[in-house]
């Protein structure tokens, strides 16, 4: 079974996401590692967990604050288990993936296309 978990925002001007789901364990190592789920999509972060992976989901309802990451140039961080972690290479990784994305059918027309309108300000920039 994979070890999924979504993440809504918990304090934008800070860059802070929180889990929506409990946790078993309170021991989560960021992986430095972001990917896409392009048929549900999400840009996922994957997490070392004590037994395999966990993938932070980060849907479309929390892109908007995805696009401050890219302005700030800056990792944000999740809050879970009363602990916060900096998710170190996040602002890397989705830089990358997002101009990677950008035109490239490759992903979905639906998923490129939300992408595309959701980092338009970001993509802009490099116009």
């Amino acid at each position: 079974m994979r070890n999924q978990f979504t993440v809504s925002i918990a304090d934008e001007t800070s860059l802070i996401f929180s889990l929506n789901e409990k946790i078993e364990h309170d021991k989560m190592n960021p992986a430095g590692q972001l990917i896409v789920d392009s048929d549900n999509p999400a840009f996922v972060y994957l997490v070392d967990l004590p037994v395999g992976y966990g993938y932070i989901r980060f849907e479309p309802t929390v892109w908007p604050a995805l696009v401050q990451v890219l302005e700030r140039q800056q990792d944000p961080q999740l809050q879970f288990a009363e602990q916060v972690m900096l998710l170190p290479q996040f602002f890397e990784e989705l830089h990358m993936l997002v101009y990677n994305i950008e035109g490239n059918g490759n992903y979905g027309n639906v998923f490129v296309e939300a992408v595309e309108q959701t980092f338009a300000s970001i993509l802009q920039q490099a116009q």
